[in-house]
């Protein structure tokens, strides 16, 4: 069982329904629900033809966007260090301003509402927009690690893991609302997310606990109701292949989605409960008594405090701690830990994302019709959700049981990586299907690993921070691959193949390729680069293996036990219940 602090200590004080809806069991349900909805920016695929065609945009200008999009959505030092300072509900309002702006915005150029924007303005929307989803992040992924530090990888794997599922869940409520209208598309994204984050400001918040054996158990059944949405969309997404859906048959997967984003209410109320309850136990005096000699004593034990003297950051900047001790920001991005992880994550996350930005456009090009690049996007969220949770739940189960190393993981996944890339390049037939799978599964199996590395070696303190500079890799990654490879060798071709017709290109007309010369030397280049990373990336296995053969969760425990202390004490003092050791008041 979980106890929180500052939720009323008294069993009279407040109703039943008030303390679930401040359990800290009810804030993990909030922050599902909003990364559920933060993850639009994967859906660029989907309304990217709309953008190329109302606006008439080539695709190296359609691949500009693609990575200020990326850019906006990775860069969130900024939402990290507000959220060093500020509370989270502060982030997640500034995050869903810029959502609603920037998707609005978009939405009025393409349907034009509004005049066409010069480029430069729809790079400024498309940035805006993305850079919600790191408001988003830092506002409710990061807190719910700092109430979590003993179950990080689980914690990341299980939100990442919706973030990647957003995608699918968003197509289904897309087309139940708007149909096939896919301009329509960008309004929703625009608005929903803005309205999940506004309604739960005051749930996601820091909250002093303590972590005790069913904590895991209790994450476990919301990876079964995850995987139990997995399941059925990955169903949907098959049937809508085989079959044209009605707007009626729509409504039921949304429906039904809807109804299962719910579903984990019920693993709250079951926990919430059962804090309640206990909390309306009283307590025997002697076993207060009792523990108020054991807190006087662990008291005395304690050193007595002494004045600290601050010293500048810039001249500790290179004086790093030991791995998993608390960081500096400046130590942290300073390290060469920092800046190997930094240079894999360029290699492997910018190659999986230029993937995934241009399945439609890669689609398109060989051929397959309109409803198998809509299979493609939705494949590739079903399985980048898998590979988060995947890579959370069992890299977490491997280090505590295994000690086996997280970068040592992260090595592998990149490694498989290079086959996704490798089907896309040489147009193995149905091997785009396959692709869409493996470069899903591995774009978001880098992410909760990345999080959770940077956690384990620099501390949780700045941890908002260095979070959201990590993420800071993936625009570079995507800048490199995407913009200057893949869409400069794809308009290349285009205008070989326009020439071989005899055709001039006019202003302001679409360059359109066909057949596999159009990404294949661009996706052997993306090969190589990330057979690069993973060279990298084995390095950085290398240099923490000492580190990860260690306790690297002591210190938390030690922390856990002395809140624990000190929250027993305070329950003693009013009367109140020690859940799961004390019995009734003589």
């Amino acid at each position: 069982m979980v106890v929180f602090a500052g939720g009323g200590s008294r069993a009279s004080m407040g109703s039943l329904a008030v303390h679930i809806i401040q359990g800290r069991w009810f804030m993990v349900f909030a922050t599902t629900l909003i990364m559920s909805a933060a993850g639009a920016t994967y859906m660029f695929g989907l309304y990217s033809g709309d953008l190329k065609d109302a606006l008439g945009y080539d695709q190296t200008t359609l691949n500009l966007l693609s990575f200020f999009k990326d850019l906006g959505s990775n860069v969130g030092v900024l939402s990290g260090l507000i959220n060093e300072v500020t509370p989270p509900w502060v982030v997640l309002f500034i995050g869903a301003t810029l959502n609603f702006f920037g998707y609005f915005m978009m939405w009025l150029a393409v349907t034009k509402k509004i005049s066409t924007p010069k480029v430069w303005q729809m790079c400024l929307y498309i940035c805006v927009a993305g850079n919600s989803q790191s408001f988003a992040n830092t506002g409710a992924l990061v807190t719910a690690v700092k109430n979590f530090p003993e179950s990080r990888g689980v914690v990341l794997g299980l939100l990442k893991g919706f973030v990647g599922l957003s995608g699918a869940i968003l197509t289904q409520l897309f087309h139940a609302v708007y149909g096939t209208d896919s301009k329509s598309l960008i309004l929703l994204i625009g608005w929903l997310p803005a309205v999940i984050s506004i309604v739960f400001l005051r749930t996601v918040r820091i909250i002093k606990a303590v972590r005790l054996a069913r904590e895991l158990k209790v994450f476990y059944r919301f990876l079964y109701v995850s995987l139990g949405l997995a399941g059925f969309l990955m169903i949907v997404i098959i049937l809508q292949k085989k079959f044209d859906f009605t707007r009626v048959e729509f409504s039921f997967s949304a429906v039904t989605v809807i109804f299962l984003l719910f579903l984990p209410l019920a693993i709250v109320f079951r926990e919430e409960i059962g804090v309640w309850k206990s909390k309306n136990l009283a307590v025997e005096d002697k076993m207060c008594d009792d523990l108020k000699v054991v807190v006087t004593e662990e008291k005395k034990k304690q050193p007595p405090a002494t004045g600290e003297t601050s010293v500048s950051c810039w001249k500790t900047a290179f004086q790093p701690p030991e791995r998993g001790e608390d960081f500096t920001i400046l130590q942290a991005l300073f390290s060469v830990d920092m800046l190997i992880l930094f240079l894999a994550t360029i290699c492997g996350v910018g190659g999986t994302l230029t993937a995934i930005d241009n399945l439609g456009q890669i689609g398109t090009s060989l051929g397959y019709p309109k409803k198998s690049i809509s299979t493609f996007v939705s494949l590739v969220s079903i399985w980048n959700y898998l590979g988060r949770v995947a890579a959370g739940f069992l890299s977490e189960h491997f280090l505590t049981k295994y000690k086996f190393p997280r970068p040592l993981v992260l090595t592998i996944i990149l490694s498989i990586s290079c086959v996704g890339h490798l089907l896309i390049a040489f147009n193995v037939r149905g091997g785009l299907y396959a692709a869409s799978v493996i470069i899903g599964f591995c774009f978001g199996a880098q992410w909760p690993l990345l999080f959770a590395i940077i956690s384990e070696l620099f501390g949780l303190k700045y941890y908002s921070t260095l979070y959201n500079f990590g993420s800071t890799a993936s625009p570079i990654g995507s800048y490199i691959l995407n913009v200057r490879v893949a869409g400069h060798l794809y308009d290349r071709e285009a205008e070989r193949q326009m020439k071989a017709l005899g055709k001039i290109r006019r202003a302001g007309e679409d360059l359109d390729c066909v057949g596999v010369k159009c990404f294949q030397l661009a996706f052997i280049i993306i090969t190589a680069v990330t057979a690069f990373g993973v060279l990298v990336s084995a390095v950085l296995a290398v240099r923490t293996r000492k580190f990860y053969k260690g306790d690297i969760y002591k210190k938390f425990r030690e922390q856990a036990a002395a809140a624990e202390t000190e929250m027993a004490a305070a329950g003693a003092g009013n009367g109140a219940v020690i859940p799961g050791s004390v019995t009734t008041k003589a």
